[in-house]
């Protein structure tokens, strides 16, 4: 075994945490757990970038292409005699869905006890999981990565998102989270001494609350689709096509004053610009009405008739490209006027297609870059009727297509680091005002693309997938932090555990006024059936071992609800579950 080293807490009972992945997000899962004091046997296929790293890191690595049954009884997954595996917990980390859920199922046939964290790219999936999996927490990468570049597009520092009580929540101040209210966490009229956790509030716009969504902010309406017909409009009949036709009409207008002054008085005007529309659209001429005209105009109606067939070609040619390169989302949702203010979505994968939902529901106007058309997010935008471009977002004049010069913000979330960031070298030229905000896979790369070229903020979603692994694998959930003045209040979840002193009391025993409130609670699966969050719990309610609890708590009034539902030191470590 690698000893743990300086600084690092070591696992609580010894025994090893499996990863199976072969992505730089692995790479962070493992140095996340690593750093966490676990032991880590990492499944990883040979032929990644990021094999020998990983088996640095790891306390041992398993090379293999296809994940199988006999590849985790080699890791350590499997019940023995003693009714445990050698392995306390599972991670799948592969990109691909199905093969997550497989590997899911076998590990739970070879230990039902097994602690199994999955990250699933499709969420409604991963909603099912918990049925047929139990103990199985579910992480998205998109979930988790597009709220951070949602809150960097808006600059959104006063607002904090976080996952409680099985709900995505807010908190903030009360005019900028959409009633109605969860609970009232502070009330802040005195800045420099806050009410926490008030039973009410005299001046509801000085509130900091909980909710569940924000308010629209309707930043701008010059954002608009171009619909169909303005898309045949800027598509089929383009410049080239208007060029073709307005030779076409002087050449019909000529032939028409040529036949009607050389052909006799039975020829009238109309006559004569239907036998020169005929001609200049290749449909024929009738050759009886030029057999007495001059031989100068004859040779006039011949060439009218060529340059016509010269013409009808080029138009042809011209139309079909147009319908040809007009692909369906371009028609459907191209970008009409100029648009200011909006945000520039500049990559429309998985994580795009979450960004541009969360955009969608705060008002704010949005216009999508992707190259690819079957991209998840072109069909979320189609559904949100969000324009979009199909192009390259890296060059200018994609760039400007989505009116980047005039953006407030611009989100470079394409697969690409160097895509990336030559998007937001381009629009830093062309719009020095727009916040820039760049998904970097490289860590190295982004430290020193922020610290030299200054040109926008870099995130990545692995480092925000990494910390929540580690804190699933140990059974605890990341406090989020909410600042109130010069106060703060703690949101998360507790367990009571088995022996604790909270055993058999009423829920309401636990709450102290101004320093914590339950908010939800969660009682004990039965079988593999989690139970559902009330959000409405009784007070009277007896308290039992494994209930899960949503809490907002000062600092002091968390550690003393700790205290009441761990239990005491007598009970094994591994029993333990930590907020």
């Amino acid at each position: 075994m690698r000893p743990v080293p300086a600084g690092r807490q070591p696992s609580s009972d010894g025994r090893s945490v499996v990863v199976c992945g072969s992505d730089r997000t692995t790479l962070r899962v493992v140095s996340e757990l690593v750093d966490s004091g676990e032991r880590v046997t990492a499944i990883v296929n040979p032929d990644s970038r990021h094999f020998e790293r990983i088996g640095e890191l790891a306390d041992q690595e398993i090379g293999v292409r296809v994940l199988s049954e006999n590849v985790l009884v080699r890791a350590g997954i499997g019940a023995t005699d003693g009714g445990r595996s050698a392995a306390r917990a599972l991670v799948l980390l592969d990109t691909n869905d199905v093969r997550n859920v497989h590997a899911a199922l076998t590990a739970r046939d070879l230990d039902p006890k097994l602690r199994i964290i999955v990250q699933m790219v499709n969420p409604r999936i991963g909603e099912q999981l918990h049925a047929l999996l139990g103990d199985c927490v579910v992480i998205s990468g998109p979930s988790l990565a597009a709220p951070a570049f949602v809150a960097d597009a808006l600059e959104e520092d006063e607002l904090i998102w976080t996952d409680l009580g099985g709900r995505r929540l807010v908190a903030g101040p009360a005019e900028r989270i959409k009633a109605p209210h969860l609970t009232v966490l502070a009330d802040t009229t005195s800045s420099a001494r806050p009410d926490l956790l008030p039973d009410s509030s005299d001046d509801p716009t000085a509130d900091v609350v909980l909710g569940t969504s924000t308010r629209r902010q309707s930043i701008t309406k010059d954002v608009r689709r171009a619909g169909l017909m303005i898309a045949i409009r800027d598509d089929v009949f383009d410049r080239r096509v208007r060029w073709i036709m307005a030779v076409m009409a002087a050449v019909a207008l000529g032939g028409t004053m040529a036949i009607a002054m050389n052909t006799g008085p039975d020829v009238t005007w109309l006559h004569a610009l239907y036998l020169a529309l005929g001609a200049v659209t290749s449909a024929g001429i009738e050759d009886d009405l030029f057999v007495h005209a001059d031989p100068w105009v004859k040779v006039v109606a011949v060439g009218v008739q060529l340059i016509g067939i010269v013409l009808v070609a080029l138009l042809t040619a011209v139309v079909v490209d147009s319908l040809i390169g007009a692909r369906l989302s371009r028609v459907i949702g191209g970008v009409r006027g100029k648009p200011r203010n909006h945000v520039v979505v500049s990559g429309l994968g998985t994580v795009g297609a979450r960004v541009l939902e969360l955009l969608t529901e705060r008002g704010v106007a949005v216009v999508g870059i992707e190259k690819d058309e079957n991209a998840p997010g072109v069909q979320t935008a189609h559904r949100l009727r969000i324009p979009v471009i199909i192009g390259d977002g890296s060059t200018e004049e994609t760039l400007r297509s989505a009116g980047a010069s005039r953006c407030m913000a611009l989100l470079a979330i394409t697969d690409g680091d160097i895509t990336n960031l030559e998007t937001a070298m381009v629009v830093r030229g062309l719009n020095p005002d727009a916040k820039i905000t760049m998904r970097m896979f490289d860590h190295d790369l982004a430290q020193r693309v922020e610290r030299r070229l200054n040109i926008g903020t870099s995130r990545s979603v692995s480092m925000l997938v990494a910390p929540a692994v580690a804190a699933a694998v140990s059974n605890r959930l990341a406090q989020a932090t909410v600042p109130a003045g010069r106060r703060v209040l703690l949101l998360t979840e507790v367990v009571v555990e088995p022996n604790s002193v909270a055993v058999g009391r009423r829920l309401g025993e636990l709450q102290e006024r101004g320093q914590s409130r339950i908010m939800a609670i969660r009682k004990p699966p039965v079988g593999r059936r989690e139970a559902d969050w009330d959000w409405e719990p009784r007070s009277y309610a007896p308290v039992e071992p494994g209930l899960r609890i949503a809490v907002a708590a000062t600092r002091s009034g968390l550690a003393r609800l700790l205290l009441a539902t761990r239990a005491p030191r007598g009970g094994t470590q591994s029993e333990r579950m930590e907020p």
